[in-house]
């Protein structure tokens, strides 16, 4: 009887979070997320942890070489801009991998707080009034609302 094949696991993390193999007393804030996932998956997958910052490169490599079952995703930027991480996740997309967390659409509507309000209106979840003031511009109170506002 042949041994179970376990499933890779290819994990994205920033260049500067992939986690050293140390004991968990030693293990530096910064990348404590990233240890943690990958002391728990490490063991139980074949596993391969890359850091990336703003080249896609690495991953259409490990992922030729490595042939990932799934990615781990714990990416937050892509060359230190934070909305870009939604582009990482649109090239993991592109390639027809599986990975976990959230699709591009989400992160994208993540941090569009008015459009994410207009689109729980629009299908009736009540959400308080709220205006958007544009960069530069006077804000021009709506009348319906009123003070006191957050």
């Amino acid at each position: 009887m042949s041994p179970v094949k376990k499933h890779r696991v290819l994990v994205l993390v920033h260049k500067n979070l992939v986690p050293r193999d140390v004991p968990a007393a030693e293990v530096d804030p910064a990348w404590r997320m990233e240890w943690d996932v990958v002391s728990t998956l490490r063991g139980r997958y074949d596993l391969r942890v890359i850091g990336v910052h703003d080249d896609l490169t690495p991953i259409r490599q490990n992922v030729e070489e490595f042939k990932p079952d799934i990615v781990f995703n714990l990416m937050e930027a892509f060359a230190d801009i934070g909305v870009f991480d939604q582009n990482v996740v649109s090239y993991l997309e592109l390639l027809r991998l599986p990975y976990t967390g959230c699709n591009p659409r989400g992160l994208t509507l993540a941090r569009d707080k008015s459009l994410a309000k207009k689109l729980f209106a629009y299908h009736r979840v009540p959400v308080p009034d709220f205006t958007v003031v544009p960069h530069n511009r006077r804000p021009a109170l709506p009348k319906k609302l009123k003070f006191p506002l957050i």
